[in-house]
């Protein structure tokens, strides 16, 4: 398992792609399941620095790990901002147009499709969302 811990800040994106993406290619992760896991990877990053901590600034925690019997990885995303489970509000329709659905939530739901598995807990004071993708 590897760790980066940096400041919940949009800046730091770029450091949490590389991240992310130099240890997928360590495994020679597929091309497609690597867009994936960044557009997903990008979506709950960017929702951390922009909510969890308001109007301050606290620090996102992301592990990364690969299961060699499942040949998956799993992204687990750690922050002691508001408690906020992404999972609980309710997916949005898509069947409406652009203009008549209700703003937010697109950027999670496209992330549950896209992943395998995705799992949410508020643990000792934190935020812990995970998601798994099969390789």
């Amino acid at each position: 398992m590897e760790r980066l811990e940096v400041q919940a800040t949009k800046e730091n994106l770029l450091e949490v792609s590389a991240f992310v993406e130099g240890y997928l290619e360590k495994l020679d992760c597929p091309m497609k399941a690597m867009m994936q896991i960044s557009v997903a990877v990008e979506e709950i990053y960017i929702n951390i620095a922009s909510y969890a901590y308001g109007d301050s600034t606290g620090m996102a925690e992301i592990l990364i790990d690969h299961d060699q019997a499942l040949n998956s990885v799993s992204i687990t995303f750690k922050d002691s901002g508001v408690p906020y489970d992404p999972l609980a509000k309710e997916d949005p329709d898509i069947t409406l147009s652009a203009e008549e659905r209700a703003i937010g939530g697109l950027g999670i739901f496209m992330v549950k499709k896209s992943m395998d598995d995705m799992k949410y807990k508020y643990e000792d004071g934190k935020n812990v969302l995970t998601i798994v993708k099969k390789l």
